[in-house]
């Protein structure tokens, strides 16, 4: 069986801004608090404790206490919930949006990896308690992009409308959904299984924010989890502060766009706008823009002056939404939160934006990538492993793997390298003679040298070709064997769904991913079910 490692940086699935932060390039240690290595978060810790207020933990409580208010919760969940009143407990959360049925695989790596890194925190700090968070991102309305699952390459979609804030969305409809889903399930306990948890979840529930909160609690139900919407009343009047503040001096805007200037050299992930509020309501979440002295809610007939527009804030601070440029301000206003775990994308936007949490006098957490993995069958390691193929072997290119496989299963070598470095000493000589003679000689030497090394190029590319010809078998067993684990040649994690996997194996998926991940390592985890 493969046994090799393959780094983040090394996989071809990362963008440059992110190798160089996992680097720890120079360039970008201002960008970041620190970074996230064990010996690291006792510094982490000692900054949020000096800079959370007590009562912000107080309120935390007393919502998650109404949020998970109707739901069954395991003790370790509930413990965790009071233990978040107590000035030694910190949390550290990932966010995802609110994607049917989990969406893509690395919804479940996400959490996982957020409840490792507090199971080894714990380890190391014994004296402090860490607490998983899940932050669904009930405010979004991009509906296209969660509306969906792929089960088995095949899309399982919700088709219905949405306008406003994903959250409140009714599960109408979501029943179509569950029989074109259980169609496909076939028979058996672990289909039964998956048929039950989505009609709890999805078919019990009034809508879309408490249908993932149950989902979400039933997969990781004793592993302390605990799940927060932030669409509340009483966690936005904490951030009333911060909202008014961009509201008049829309000082978001310049932090940002000074570091994208910082940035100029890499792919810029999000640009702030000049007002990185939303309005919303149950059924409208538009752009808060500010025009000829007035704040006007866009696409909509709706405006405020100055004065009454603060007055809708502090009488409906549930009505202002931070875009994604505010809402990691606002989760670490409400949150005692130490690190934040996400994809690679996530982080490059939070990269954006450590100038903007210092003139907000908010400690800027530590920003760690999530785990990442590629689930193998047993059947699958051994084809790899029949095949002489490495796991780095897999994450290649096709083309070029095609062309290494085959070189090495050759019996000769085709590599015209040292014919070609024979053919230049060979012209070295004649262009000794060339030299002595006139320029057009020299040329003409040239031309022939760049003739009959392209000869030799083409002749090494058409013997490349008939040696193919020779191992199509093995060759087309390796495609189908990459097109498995990497559908549509893209990471399995960002295609397939977990039920896929759990049809298989059952709970002992979700168990071997929570044994195996280690949230603080840089490298694909391989996971043989």
């Amino acid at each position: 069986m493969p046994n090799d490692c393959i780094s983040y940086q090394n996989s071809g699935y990362f963008s440059k801004l992110i190798v160089d932060y996992l680097d720890e390039k120079p360039n970008l240690k201002q960008l970041y608090n620190h970074f996230p290595k064990i010996e690291n978060f006792k510094l982490q810790i000692d900054e949020k404790k000096a800079n959370f207020p007590v009562e912000n933990r107080h309120v935390l409580v007393s919502e998650l206490e109404k949020q998970y208010a109707g739901f069954e919760i395991s003790e370790v969940s509930s413990s965790n919930i009071q233990l978040l009143k107590q000035a030694n407990t910190y949390t550290i959360t990932t966010g995802h949006q609110l994607n049917l049925f989990t969406g893509p695989l690395y919804f479940i790596y996400k959490i996982a990896s957020t409840i490792n890194l507090c199971k080894q925190l714990k380890t190391e700090f014994p004296k402090h308690d860490f607490v998983p968070i899940y932050w669904m991102a009930t405010e979004d309305h991009d509906f296209e992009e969660i509306n969906y699952f792929n089960f088995k390459s095949k899309k399982v979609k919700w088709n219905r409308e949405s306008f406003g804030p994903v959250g409140r969305l009714s599960t109408d409809g979501l029943q179509e959904v569950f029989e074109l889903f259980s169609s496909e399930l076939g028979i058996g306990s672990n289909a039964d299984d998956l048929r039950n948890l989505f009609t709890k979840s999805y078919l019990e529930h009034s809508n879309l924010a408490d249908a993932t909160r149950f989902l979400a609690n039933e997969l990781f139900k004793n592993e302390g989890l605990v799940i927060i919407d932030g669409d509340s009343t009483d966690l936005k009047k904490l951030f009333i502060p911060y909202v008014k503040k961009e509201l008049l001096q829309q000082n978001s805007f310049k932090n940002v766009m000074e570091t994208n200037e910082h940035l100029k050299d890499y792919f810029v992930q999000v640009n702030p706008r000049e007002i990185n509020l939303f309005y919303i309501e149950d059924n409208l979440r538009e752009r808060i823009i500010f025009e000829d002295n007035k704040f006007k809610i866009n696409n909509t007939d709706i405006t405020f002056t100055r004065d009454e527009i603060l007055a809708e804030l502090e009488n409906s601070p549930e009505k202002f939404s931070p875009n994604v440029i505010l809402r990691p301000l606002y989760e670490e206003v409400i949150l005692p939160n130490l690190c934040y775990i996400g994809g690679g994308g996530e982080i490059a936007y939070w990269l954006e934006l450590k100038s903007n949490f210092e003139a907000n006098n908010v400690t800027f957490p530590m920003l760690l990538i999530r785990n990442s993995v590629l689930l193998s069958t047993q059947k699958q390691a051994d084809k790899a492993d029949n095949l002489e193929l490495f796991w780095s072997d897999l994450f290649s290119n096709q083309q070029e793997l095609f062309d290494k496989k085959t070189k090495e299963f050759s019996e000769f070598t085709i590599d015209f390298t040292t014919q070609k470095e024979h053919l230049k000493k060979q012209f070295e000589s004649l262009f000794a003679i060339a030299v002595k003679t006139d320029k057009s000689f020299t040329g003409a030497v040239k031309a022939q040298e760049i003739k009959q090394i392209k000869g030799l190029e083409n002749l090494e590319k058409r013997l490349l070709k008939a040696e193919k010809r020779v191992h199509t078998d093995k060759l087309e067993r390796i495609l189908l064997l990459q097109n498995e684990l990497f559908p549509n040649q893209s990471l399995q994690e960002r295609k397939a769904n977990f039920s896929e996997f759990y049809l298989e194996v059952g709970s002992s998926f979700l168990e071997k991913v929570l044994a195996e991940l280690q949230p603080l390592e840089q490298e694909f985890k391989i996971i043989v079910l």
